[in-house]
């Protein structure tokens, strides 16, 4: 039951990794927040506690290496030029787990985003990589970091959830159906990474242009079975 699962965020003291954690602890998890730093995480979570109260009672702090260690799902939600090396770090405590990569990388030139992309495709394929015994999913790349942290604010948006494994693909797909207003949509193979993490810097990029917040909404289909 997805309910009863316990899930570490890697680099929970960053924008994007606080702001999941949060909804995760939200949406009824026991969310372990992690930092490189075990203060830093402690002061992050009693900053949430301050602002969401029982809403985020079921996230606690940790170090990285109590988030790597969590039973079931673990999120890596650091700064994009440390994600692959995060998750090496901890390759032995990911080992046989559901692993999700959330980074875009990218750098900024001017009035534009481009995509920062290593060898091996995409950010997520490198995670796979350093860590092949993980089920690594990429998923999570289009939402705002200030939106995840909002928690009386609907999301509106979609996720679109790759990976090589198809009952890890189901996994991330539940977690993050069970924040309200979201949906996620399988989109195969870890191979289709690449374009998530590649189309995020054009999304961006639309956003600085239009002034604007933009994130991804699908039309046209329905999230069918899992």
């Amino acid at each position: 039951m997805l309910g009863c699962m316990e899930i570490g965020v890697l680099g929970a003291t960053g924008p994007a990794g606080r702001g999941l954690a949060a909804r995760l602890a939200d949406a009824g998890f026991d969310v372990i927040a992690g930092s490189r730093d075990e203060a830093k995480a402690s002061s992050v979570v009693d900053e949430l506690r301050e602002r969401w109260g029982s809403r985020v009672a079921k996230l606690r702090p940790g170090a990285n290496v109590a988030a790597a260690a969590a039973r079931d799902v673990v999120v890596v939600g650091t700064a994009w030029d440390a994600a692959i090396d995060t998750a090496n770090v901890h390759a032995d405590l990911l080992a046989g787990k559901v692993v999700v990569a959330m980074a875009n990388g990218l750098q900024r030139v001017d009035r534009e985003f481009r995509a920062v992309l290593p060898p091996e495709g995409s950010v997520a394929a490198a995670m796979q990589a350093r860590v092949p015994d993980a089920r690594v999913v990429a998923a999570f790349h289009f939402i705002p970091a200030d939106a995840l942290a909002k928690l009386d604010t609907p999301i509106e948006s979609d996720i679109i959830a790759c990976g090589d494994d198809d009952d890890a693909r189901r996994t991330v797909r539940g977690l993050a159906t069970s924040i309200p207003n979201l949906r996620a949509f399988d989109g195969g193979s870890l191979a289709n990474a690449i374009g998530i993490e590649a189309f995020a810097a054009v999304l961006l990029t639309v956003n600085v242009r239009h002034h604007g917040k933009g994130t991804l909404r699908l039309l046209g289909l329905e999230e069918g079975d899992r």
